[in-house]
């Protein structure tokens, strides 16, 4: 008898156009797959392949499993004119009609122009090839407009949304590869918003003490050290996929299971800008928050920040509005949400962090968390500007042995408990299993109006 797999079944398998819609499986999980032929028009989307996508889009979100597409498009075809547009608006109507209920990816695997590239910003992630590109307006354009010559590559290569637009979240070799990583990512989601995430069982157990952590601080307070250890030790296994890696690095999003449970981490990296909160992260801390709380996915937030990015320029381009997406993204997370404070949470960046404030459900620290409204210097030049020099150090330390101690939010309520950074691990995981059954009563509305 034979064990071949069956044909992936076709939908409007005779319909002409670029695009080809499938359900297959990915990953033992059944999606529906799009796919465009860049051998036909260079994958121009004709005025038929806007409802095609249109229909695999309708299918997912009936059927509640994810929508995957493979993009190789030249854009919206001329030939077919205004029809095309119509066409992609179309798709693009459909495709936010998913948003939030069934995961959507998107795989860039060569070109993506003009406006159907608008539809990799509509996914809920994009993967991009090495040699792929994207961008709405090409190099001619831009040259006429503002004379200044750039290739490609460097207008919307690879390199450029992973470093500079974050619209990559991951970054593969090849077709191939992006999917395999496409199955990594939906590894640890539910097919739709109405289930769980799967739980997969670990053979590490959720209980392993961490005491490797009591060494991951360096001795200075003003030394660096890489966050991603922390996640390495709380993860089953070790095992973690980071989204977004080179966008905003100073905020790690990570995938990852505690005791077989996925979890989403958002953790400040100290390593880079000693871990401040910019415009850029945080776009990429509050579209992460979203994306879990949409899939039902904990939230695990490790904190080491000394507060906002300072800057004119910033200030300019709109810190307050950006910096109150993160608070925004934290504030109407109704998953299970546990924090844990491990060294520097001052000011605004440590409310909008996931505090008590935001509504966590877990507000942990380790004995180094140092948890106010700024730094010991800063708060003593502040409060003692007019003092000589010794006296300022003198009442610096004073400040510091008074406020920075986790002590004071404990008191307060504020953290929930003090803990050893080797009980991290099982306290973090026998937390997320008491607020496994937590339920919140949404109130009605026609939809939020959260800082864009």
């Amino acid at each position: 008898m034979s064990t071949a797999s069956p044909p992936a079944l076709r939908l409007r398998g005779h319909v002409p156009g670029s695009l080809a819609c499938t359900i297959e499986e990915l990953g033992g999980r059944s999606v529906v797959m799009v796919a465009s032929d860049p051998s036909r028009r260079r994958g121009a989307l004709t005025q038929d392949d806007g409802p095609t996508l249109a229909a695999a889009a309708g299918l997912a979100l009936e059927s509640h499993i994810p929508l995957v597409a493979v993009l190789s498009t030249s854009g919206a075809s001329v030939g077919d004119g205004v029809a095309a547009l119509h066409s992609w608006g179309t798709a693009a109507r459909a495709l936010s009609a998913c948003s939030g209920v069934v995961p959507t990816i998107v795989v860039v695997a060569g070109p993506a122009l003009s406006g159907p590239a608008l539809l990799l910003g509509l996914a809920d992630l994009a993967v991009m090839t090495s040699d792929s590109f994207a961008f709405v307006s090409g190099p001619n354009m831009v040259a006429q407009f503002t004379g200044v010559q750039v290739t490609l590559a460097g207008l919307g290569g690879t390199e450029v949304h992973s470093r500079s637009t974050g619209l990559a979240a991951l970054e593969a070799k090849d077709a191939d590869h992006a999917l395999d990583l496409v199955a990594q990512v939906l590894s640890y989601l539910p097919s739709s918003t109405d289930e769980e995430p799967p739980f997969l069982p670990s053979d590490d157990p959720a209980d392993r003490p961490t005491p490797e952590l009591r060494d991951l601080l360096p001795s200075s307070e003003r030394g660096s050290y890489d966050v991603r250890g922390a996640i390495e030790a709380l993860a089953d296994g070790g095992e973690q996929l980071e989204l977004r890696p080179r966008w905003a690095p100073q905020l790690v999003t990570a995938l990852a299971r505690i005791g077989g449970q996925p979890v989403g981490v958002v953790a400040n990296q100290p390593q880079t800008l000693a871990g401040t909160l910019d415009i850029a992260a945080s776009q990429k801390g509050a579209r992460f928050v979203a994306w879990c709380d949409a899939f039902n996915l904990p939230l695990v937030t490790l904190v080491d920040t000394p507060g906002f990015l300072p800057g004119k320029d910033l200030e300019w381009r709109g810190m307050i509005r950006h910096g109150a997406q993160l608070a925004f993204a934290y504030a109407r997370a109704s998953v299970p949400r546990v924090s844990v404070v491990l060294r520097k949470a001052y000011g605004g960046a440590y409310i909008v962090m996931d505090s008590r404030g935001m509504g966590s459900d877990l507000c942990l620290a380790w004995p180094s968390a140092e948890i106010a409204v700024m730094g010991a210097k800063g708060a003593a030049q502040v409060l003692y500007r007019r003092q000589d020099a010794k006296t300022r150090a003198r009442r610096e330390e004073e400040y510091r042995e008074a406020f920075l101690t986790p002590w004071v939010a404990a008191d307060r309520g504020l953290v929930d408990a003090v803990i050893d950074p080797a009980q991290t691990r099982s306290v973090v995981a026998a937390g997320l299993a008491t607020l496994a059954s937590k339920r919140e009563q949404l109130r009605p509305r026609k939809h939020d109006n959260g800082p864009l």
